[in-house]
């Protein structure tokens, strides 16, 4: 059976190589650094299934300072000029697609077919995880492909994996520490108490204002925390079951669905989600650093009132 685990163990090579190459980038003025920041995040992936778990908080604490205090830098890549990259994009022309449309395919293919193929009577695929896994295989086929397509080797995958890796830095933690946060706000209460404090003052016997509650508040906490993954656990708890689920009786499925939504909204109007809205900016080089939140704002909002009509209508 194909395990989501052999994807993370994927992963934790990929980065701890890239922690090898950055050590070894005298371009790179934090090389030591960030060469460690990188090697410490991929063992947590290769080997985090067996390190004891305070060792696992000792090296995210170290990752978490290395960040934080700026040792995380990024070196100088040799990259191709733009008129050479416009000549490649015109011979090659609609074959880039295939690539990135691969990834989508096998992610909708592979949610909707691979919980039917069996070997010897198990799953092919780890149940609780087709889809990402899903994800996994086209990210590999994905790349394959586009070396076929492209005539490169393997190993420009690499190189430009870690390009946007450093162009990406220490951001590219914050949807595992922020979706982590989520469940650190749930272990603690946090869900119960808003609950007790929102029931206080609020009505909840209307379904208006449960509703607005419920997807405004996502939204709302997603803008503050920066990921929906976070702001999921305390709106659910507080408002979803007791109130949507337990008290209207509304689907949990349509509910959690609606909700995921109304914070991804949120996403797209915060600077907090960075690796989203401001890192994007930064590799378009675009003079102002909001802009990109400022173009999704409409759709955000759009999106917010979609998703409010669509609930009470449903619930």
């Amino acid at each position: 059976m194909i395990s989501i685990n052999y994807f993370y163990y994927v992963l934790g090579i990929i980065l701890m190589l890239v922690g090898l190459n950055t050590f070894k980038d005298k371009t790179n003025p934090k090389r030591i650094s960030s060469g460690l920041f990188w090697l410490l995040y991929g063992v947590l992936f290769l080997a985090g299934n067996w390190l004891p778990i305070q060792v696992i908080g000792a090296l995210v604490v170290i990752v978490t300072l290395l960040a934080g205090f700026g040792k995380v830098r990024s070196g100088q890549h040799l990259e191709r000029s733009l008129n050479q990259r416009l000549s490649d994009a015109k011979q090659l022309g609609n074959k880039l697609f295939i690539p990135a449309l691969t990834i989508p395919v096998f992610a909708i293919l592979g949610s909707i077919g691979f919980k039917y193929i069996y070997i010897s009577a198990n799953p092919l695929i780890e149940p609780q995880n087709i889809t990402i896994i899903s994800v996994g295989i086209g990210c590999i086929v994905a790349t394959l492909l586009a070396c076929v397509i492209t005539r490169e080797k393997p190993q420009q995958g690499l190189h430009e994996m870690r390009r946007l890796v450093d162009a990406l830095s220490w951001a590219i933690l914050l949807p595992q520490m922020l979706a982590m946060l989520g469940l650190v706000f749930s272990a603690a209460g946090v869900d119960k108490a808003l609950a007790s404090v929102m029931s206080e003052y609020i009505n909840f016997d209307y379904k208006l204002i449960a509703v607005s509650i419920y997807v405004f508040g996502m939204a709302l906490f997603t803008i503050v925390m920066g990921n929906a993954f976070v702001a999921f656990p305390i709106m659910m708890g507080a408002v979803g079951i007791p109130i949507l689920i337990g008290h209207f009786s509304a689907s949990p499925a349509m509910i959690a669905a609606i909700g995921m939504l109304s914070g991804y909204a949120g996403t797209l109007m915060t600077p907090m989600a960075a690796n989203f809205n401001i890192i994007p900016a930064a590799l378009l080089e675009l003079k102002d650093r909001n802009m990109v939140i400022k173009v999704q704002i409409p759709s955000a909002l759009g999106i917010l009132l979609a998703n409010f009509c669509l609930l009470l209508i449903l619930v």
